[in-house]
């Protein structure tokens, strides 16, 4: 085995509840550094920390956006803030962009370094403290979780913009109004009413729920069958149609995980036992087009690419995999890849190891960390099987996926370059300007405001696509939405000066 070859070497992670008893209001620097200790101590190997050449942290959500202020403070150098803490001194510490894709897109990243001898060992950590800092805000508390570290921090920004400003201008600011979108568009092609796409859902998430429930680290170990999952009820309360709560990726967790990668000469050096390695076998990263420019909003074809191409790359086919994590933060984005690779509903093969973003708990950007720390624990207990990472960001964004085995493989390394650059020159639909009638080709309501509120995207005679929301001061307009089916409605709009386009009639198919 090639010393420059990239394995998995230690996984760790962190997690408390509010309700425990040994709840400590543990920092997101507390939660990281005590994954990462974690990962440090299940390589097994001597002087590990101190070896650590790149530290690399994902991006808390709290400081994900432009102006974003931690209630808290925070540290000015969290990757560094949790060298510190473990006894490492990195030469390189990295703060990502924002999105759930990049804990995979790191051991991507720095896998291909190692690959080519950039770098023996590297340790990515993240976590939230969502719940805590609500928990703590509520009773009226705070805490001083601001940190003065300094040192070299490669900052990479917040990334590139994934949705557009017509879609903020007419009221979709939210992931879970995009998704929405991106659901119904599904089920007008599954030609299932509301009742029987909402079953559907639950009968995608029932089994998710029993994974959590058997998961240490899970936000919620409550079981649901798909009924009680697509019941709309108090607790079950509809927050953007079709969408009841659980159905949702659950944002109030307190969790932290790491993962160490190494080079197989690093691994050595240390003494890391063979029954701790794990080989990235094959993997690919791939972003999509803004919302509106995509041909089909029910699909994610970049994402399935990119996981054939991550299988092509490992030299293995979909029946030779044993193990999934897809990102779960809602039913479409598991739907959309499961179809497009062509697994059936049906599959005897768990499409999560944690237990998914609803249930297991949405850790912020962080999330794929804990799927891929399950997935080398998985693949540890059963030699010789092959699993897939599936890591989504943004608004079915952007895809990282990794492929993973105990089985030794060589080294191939690989790019996603030609990948990306077919995903840009894919066509994309024509986009009206203004507009005065369409069918409804996809929407959501809102019922996460004051009143309901409506957002329809239509296709227009031409065949063009457009966006219109409905008018805060036509409650009835919203309420025929409501009880009626907006699917193949015909509607009529008004065309507003700063470019929103208002429904003013509604006719369902």
């Amino acid at each position: 085995m090639d010393d420059r070859t990239p394995i998995i070497i230690g996984v760790g992670e962190a997690s408390e509840r509010i309700e425990a008893p040994d709840y400590a209001a543990l920092s997101p620097v507390e939660l990281a550094s005590r994954a990462a200790a974690a990962a440090v101590a299940d390589a097994g190997g001597k002087g590990v920390a101190a070896r650590i050449q790149t530290m690399a942290a994902i991006r808390q959500f709290e400081v994900s956006g432009h102006g974003a202020v931690a209630p808290f403070g925070k540290s000015d150098n969290f990757p560094r803030s949790v060298a510190k803490r473990i006894g490492a001194d990195p030469a390189r510490a990295i703060l990502e962009p924002v999105g759930g894709q990049g804990p995979q897109h790191l051991v991507n990243e720095f896998a291909q370094a190692i690959g080519r001898g950039e770098m023996q060992l590297a340790l990515i950590c993240g976590s939230e403290s969502i719940s805590t800092v609500r928990h703590l805000a509520g009773k009226g508390e705070t805490r001083d979780w601001a940190e003065a570290v300094g040192g070299q921090l490669e900052d990479r920004g917040f990334g590139p913009p994934l949705s557009s400003l017509d879609l903020r201008a007419h009221g979709l600011r939210t992931a879970m109004a995009h998704y929405a979108l991106f659901e119904n568009a599904r089920r007008a092609q599954r030609g299932l009413d509301r009742t029987g796409y909402a079953l559907e859902m639950g009968r995608l998430f029932a089994p998710f729920t029993q994974v959590a429930s058997t998961n240490p680290h899970a936000m919620s170990q409550e079981v649901f069958d798909a009924e009680a999952l697509a019941t709309v009820t108090p607790r079950n309360r509809l927050v953007a149609d079709p969408f009841p709560r659980r159905m949702v990726a659950r944002d109030q967790a307190n969790q932290g995980a790491a993962v160490l990668i190494a080079s197989v000469g690093q691994a050595r050096a240390m003494g890391v036992p063979q029954d701790r390695w794990v080989y990235l076998r094959g993997g690919a990263d791939v972003m999509e087009r803004m919302p509106m420019e995509r041909q089909d909003m029910a699909a994610y074809p970049a994402a399935v690419m990119a996981a054939r191409q991550a299988m092509q790359v490992a030299g293995v086919g979909l029946g030779d995999l044993a193990l999934f994590d897809l990102y779960s933060c809602f039913p479409i984005a598991v739907t959309s890849v499961r179809d497009g690779l062509g697994i059936a509903a049906d599959d005897a093969r768990p499409l999560t190891l944690t237990g998914g973003l609803p249930f297991f708990g949405g850790a912020g950007n962080n999330y794929s960390m804990h799927a891929i720390a399950s997935m080398i624990r998985a693949l540890r207990e059963a030699e010789g099987a092959v699993g897939l990472v599936a890591a989504n960001g943004g608004f079915l964004s952007k895809y990282s996926v990794g492929v993973y085995s105990t089985k030794p493989a060589t080294w191939r390394g690989f790019e996603s370059a030609a990948l990306q650059a077919e995903v840009d020159n894919w066509a994309a639909p024509a986009l009206a300007r203004e507009a005065s009638a369409g069918v409804v080709e996809t929407y959501t309501i809102d019922y996460g405001r004051e009143a309901p509120s409506g957002v329809v995207v239509a296709r227009d005679a031409s065949g063009a696509r457009f966006l219109a929301m409905t008018d805060p001061a036509d409650g009835a307009l919203v309420q025929a939405m409501i009880t009626e089916e907006p699917l193949g409605a015909a509607i009529t709009c008004r065309n507003e000066p700063d470019g929103r386009r208002i429904l003013t009639g509604f006719k369902p198919a």
